[in-house]
């Protein structure tokens, strides 16, 4: 396969490999300008399965359904420790994309080196379930976590939420609305590269620029009118950036330095510290957007997953 050839450029070699393979799977699958959502949903799972297969073998993982919506979880089990600490993991996609198969192999990686369970959210998607009903799907599946965990081998004590993009905002949020509700909220933060504000900073031009990196800024904008609608929106909770954050656990903050969301991210990383949270900020040279899902043929994606989840075993005891 043929890769671009950009002067100067400041992507690691092998997430440009993974990248270009990417973008070539997109065309193929039959991608582009005003593909319905269901079908770019479709193309996105088709995409993505050589990367969410092989990597750890789990000594057991289950999908369940939870509560009167039946929301759609996967529980994957590293060992048989009947009291595990747990993950609850939440998949990017601009609220609009992806499920807890594309991010699958992701969530064994966490589970696996952590050593601990990993449980994924399949939350509801917009624009058919806009702000805040993927929201309400997490909340709901930690409020189950809190009531029936144990029984499922879950430890809800020794718990840490996480996600990536969307996900990490949706994690913040759920922490957020936990805070704010008097429950007990969970040990550990893990928020992969986040959308947390809608603002624009410097690093959407600089890094916004079609296929030499994985996101543009039209796409991140197109997700947020997606998720929220067109109009200005000053809720937290769909906005973290403007959200109070004190009182929060600690915080892990994976940053792709190529990506538009850089600056926001490390702005969301002084903003926790400056409300009293713990933070480890990791920024990871050469990385784009979504490059963790790159394990598979990655060793910078790698590092950042063995670092992250040293923190948590750390954190969650």
């Amino acid at each position: 396969m043929t890769q671009p050839v950009f002067p100067d450029d400041d992507v690691d070699p092998e997430v440009r490999d993974w990248l270009s393979r990417m973008f070539a799977a997109s065309r193929r699958l039959g991608a582009g300008p005003g593909i319905d959502v269901v079908e770019l949903r479709a193309i996105c799972e088709r995409q993505r399965e050589p990367w969410r297969s092989g990597g750890p073998v789990m000594h057991a993982s289950e999908d369940l359904r939870i509560g009167p919506d039946a929301i759609r979880v996967r529980i994957h089990r590293p060992s048989a420790d009947p009291a595990l600490p747990v993950l609850v993991y939440l998949h990017g996609g601009g609220w609009s994309l992806f499920s807890i198969d594309t991010h699958d192999r992701l969530m064994r990686e966490y589970a696996a080196r952590a050593g601990v369970a990993v449980l994924g959210v399949d939350y509801r998607l917009a624009p058919e379930h806009p702000f805040p009903a993927a929201l309400e799907d997490v909340a709901a599946v930690l409020d189950w976590l809190d009531a029936e965990g144990p029984a499922h081998g879950l430890d809800p004590a020794r718990l840490a939420i996480g996600g990536d993009s969307a996900g990490a905002n949706l994690t913040l949020s759920a922490t957020l609305m936990r805070r704010d509700a008097g429950k007990v909220l969970p040990r550990a933060l893990l928020l992969n590269y986040g959308a947390f504000d809608r603002a624009q900073r410097p690093s959407y031009a600089r890094y916004g620029d079609g296929e030499r990196y994985m996101l543009t800024a039209p796409e991140m904008a197109a997700f947020w009118d997606t998720y929220l609608g067109p109009a200005p929106s000053r809720d937290p909770l769909a906005i973290p950036m403007l959200a109070d954050l004190s009182g929060l656990p600690p915080a892990w903050l994976c940053v792709a330095r190529c990506d538009v969301l850089l600056d926001e991210n490390l702005a969301m990383a002084r903003k926790l510290e400056e409300a009293g949270t713990r933070v480890e900020t990791r920024v990871y040279e050469g990385a784009t957007h979504s490059f963790l899902e790159a394990v598979a043929m990655s060793s910078l994606a790698e590092t950042a997953i063995a670092q992250a989840s040293d923190w948590l075993a750390h954190e969650l005891g």
